[in-house]
Parts: C-alpha cells; structure tokens; sequence
C-alpha cells in the first residue's frame, strides 16, 4: 500500500451540495485527498516507479469540479490522477528491456490508442483502469515511459513540468504550421506571426515558433509568466489591460493592438483554448488563412463562431488531443533546446497538491506548478534541483 490522493464520486457529489452546485464555490481541496492505493501486481512489461516530482494538471480541476462530465461517476466511483510524473525505476518485470532499476523516467499520459497512434482515453483520466501518479509509487507498462533527458540543461522542477505539456505543444505546432502550408507556401509567406494564450502548452509553443525564425507574442495576465518570455525575444501582451476580453469593446482594443503589433497583418497561427471570451480574441486577432488550434476546456465544453465569417477569411479552427507515443519521444529531444519551462516560484510539498490545484484554478501561481513527492532524491536527480 502506498499514499496516493484520489478523488471520489462521494465527495464531488458532497461538495457541489455543499455550495448549492454552484460551481465557483467548490473547494478543489475538498475532493482530491490522500489515499491508500495498492498497488497492482507486476506483469513481464511492467516497471515499478518512485515517484520524484508531477506537474499540476487543470485536468484534475475538471474532476473534481465534475464540469465538464463526472470522470469519477464515469470510472467507477473514484480516479487516481496524475498525467505526467519524473520517476525512478525500482523494479522491472522479466520482458522489460528498455530500463533498468535506478533510471530517471518521465511518464506519458497516452491512453487507449486508436490505429494512428492517437489516443482516444487519455491515462489517469478517461482510460479504463488507470491509475495516474499523483502518489509515492506507481506500477506502468514500460510504453508509457521514457527516459529523461537529465543532461538537457534543465533542472528537475522544469524537467517535471514537460512530460504533458511539451507533447501537446509540439503536436499543436506540427499540425497548425502544417494546415497553414496547405494554403500558404513557406515561397509565398516564409516568416508568421504567431500568437499564444494563457499557460504552459501557449508559452512552449511560442518558443517552438521562435526557435523556427517566426515572430510570436504571448498574451497572459501573469506579469512573470510575460517577463520570463520577453526575455527569451517573445514580447508580452497583458491581458489584463483589456479586461480578459470581458465585452465587444475591450474584444476590439485588442483587434487594434495586434493590427499595430503587426503592421494591419494579424497573426496567422494562434494557440488558444477556443472557448470563452479568449476565443472571440483569437478570432479577431486572426490574419487571412489563419490557424487557430487548441488542446483544452479550460473555460467550457462549447463553442459558437461565425462559420460564414470565418470560410470568407479561410479560418481554419483545430482540436487536438495529445500526441502519439513517437510524438512524445521526438518532444522529449527538445527539453532545454527549444523548450524551458515558467516554473511557479513555490516548489509544492507531497502534502500541499490540492492547495496547488486550488492555486492554479484561481489562476493565481507565477508559472507551472511542481509538486515534490519524494523527499529523499536520487543523487543523479538531487544534483538537479536549484
């Protein structure tokens, strides 16, 4: 048995009555609770790990607000979270030939594959009988890690915020650079403008557009999150100074200001979340032919747009979910080449997780949220930390 935090449908049911379902009251910190989970049984594939460090995920947000479905309800009766994680491998089953014990791994979060490669489930979510890494040890089939690139320049607490995110930006990057040439040559338009919103996937896939020779801009609220892109030549947009795009008016001061940022072009790729009011500036920021893509619901589920108006700028809108196991391993390659991670200034303790995820629903943290589990760290690994 080991400490792992989980949430339940009990206590998502518990918790909206509390508030009345009055989604802004729940307390995340309510729902998702240190546990007991024992482990399952090493199969030949198998690989036990210690976990080292995870990144918080909004995903385990949508759980324990059930706002999107009830994935606890959906599972069973209760989740054990946790999408990406830095570990340490303590035991192999006998097939396994790409680890051995004592290697720094990183986990993926690919799930139920569809013939492509792409997952359908996502792992520790929605995929039947996973259990994530949101605890001291986990049990995983040797596919669903891969070995971390410790010599990549990054530190630990940057190294655990990527395993998720850099997967998702890079898929999110090859396929709008990829819908964009379809209609617009590199001859015809060799340098974009490229454009992102909000949190950790936006900024890794600015700095792929930057690393490619692009121009990109990163719209955010956080003034560290700006500052910690405008030094590595990718200029901050505050959204607060147009009200997070509240109304029609402050919707249009943004129009302008990108129209001045970009000499009347508009931005021709954009990272958003194509929900809310964030997707009518996406729309409005948008330059003749260009690609708005987007991995998450943050915000909501749905979203309505102007297809006439958007066919008449040849507007094409992307949902992406994830990458493919070889996508992982090619995003993998680019830690601390192209991708160096904002890190949320307080490194959380094993105890303090719903805390972070509080903290990072109210949208409040300076960077990407690390979690701590292990307090004794490998000496490969405690060399890493700052």
């Amino acid at each position: 048995m080991v400490r792992a935090y989980s949430i339940s449908v009990e206590d998502v049911n518990a918790e909206r009555e509390r508030v009345d379902q009055d989604e802004s009251r729940v307390d995340i910190s309510r729902v998702v609770k240190m546990d007991q989970l024992e482990l399952a049984e090493m199969g030949s594939r198998d690989v036990r790990l210690r976990i080292l460090a995870v990144s918080g995920e909004h995903n385990i947000a949508h759980a324990a607000l059930a706002d999107t479905v009830n994935i606890a309800d959906l599972r069973g009766g209760k989740i054990y979270p946790g999408n990406s994680a830095v570990g340490e491998v303590v035991e192999t089953g006998a097939g396994v030939e790409r680890f051995s014990v004592g290697d720094i791994v990183l986990t993926h979060c690919n799930g139920q594959p569809d013939r492509f490669g792409y997952p359908i489930t996502i792992y520790a979510y929605d995929s039947a009988d996973s259990i994530g890494w949101y605890g001291e040890e986990a049990v995983v089939n040797e596919w669903q890690i891969v070995h971390a690139p410790l010599d990549c320049g990054l530190n630990l607490w940057e190294i655990a915020a990527l395993p998720l995110r850099a997967p998702t930006a890079y898929h999110l990057w090859r396929r709008a650079e990829g819908i964009f040439r379809v209609k617009v040559s590199e001859e015809r338009l060799s340098t974009m403008n490229v454009l992102g919103f909000g949190g950790g996937v936006s900024e890794l896939f600015l700095m792929l557009a930057k690393a490619r020779g692009h121009n990109a801009w990163f719209c955010s609220g956080s003034k560290e999150r700006r500052e910690a892109l405008e030094a590595m030549g990718i200029p901050g947009i505050d959204q607060k100074a147009f009200n997070r795009f509240a109304d029609r008016a402050d919707t249009k001061a943004f129009m302008k200001e990108i129209k001045k940022q970009t000499d009347g072009e508009g931005m021709h790729l954009i990272c958003d979340m194509l929900r809310g009011p964030v997707f009518e500036a996406s729309m409005v920021a948008s330059a003749r032919e260009a690609v708005v893509v987007s991995a998450g619901w943050q915000l909501t589920r749905e979203v309505q747009y102007n297809s006439a108006s958007a066919s008449i700028k040849q507007i094409t809108l992307d949902h992406t979910h994830y990458d493919t196991v070889p996508g992982v391993e090619a995003a993998t390659e680019l830690y601390g080449s192209v991708f160096r991670p904002t890190i949320h200034h307080e490194i959380y303790g094993f105890e303090d997780l719903p805390r972070c995820i509080v903290e990072m629903q109210e949208n409040t943290q300076t960077g990407i949220p690390i979690i701590r589990i292990a307090d004794q760290m490998p000496k490969k690994v405690s060399e890493l930390i700052p």
